[in-house]
């Protein structure tokens, strides 16, 4: 696997948000991804910058524009130093929340995109990583 392009978006305040989407978006555009992809891509990006800036209290997020043999995609790393979910588990279940909320953000972005992991430890915070093929 392969990086061309490869940064970091720092998330500690809603603007951050919109920066993170908007840059998710430019990329998605620069490599060729559709709009349908591009837009599940985006989704995936607010859902999970979103839990990070509430449950997390903010964190980063790492962009890359990965080639895996003929396949090019983007993959994104979202990393908080929160105090970690108590049950992975339980948190991917629809409709689960811990705030008022729906509890779809982390089952939802985990639809939208082709490869999704979690990492959470109690007390020390939350890996999410999603990655979207520009094809898939």
């Amino acid at each position: 696997m392969m990086a061309t392009i490869r940064e970091s978006l720092i998330v500690q305040q809603e603007r951050d948000l919109v920066v993170c989407r908007n840059r998710v978006k430019e990329v998605a555009v620069k490599i060729g991804m559709g709009i349908v992809n591009q837009t599940k891509l985006i989704t995936a990006t607010s859902e999970i910058a979103r839990n990070m800036l509430i449950y997390g209290g903010g964190g980063v997020m790492r962009l890359e524009v990965i080639t895996r043999g003929k396949q090019e995609g983007i993959q994104l790393v979202f990393e908080d130093k929160g105090p970690g979910i108590a049950d992975i588990q339980k948190a991917m279940q629809d409709g689960f929340t811990t705030g008022r909320t729906l509890g779809m953000g982390l089952p939802g972005a985990k639809r939208l995109v082709n490869e999704f992991t979690i990492q959470s430890t109690f007390g020390k915070g939350t890996t999410v990583k999603l990655l979207k093929w520009k094809n898939g």
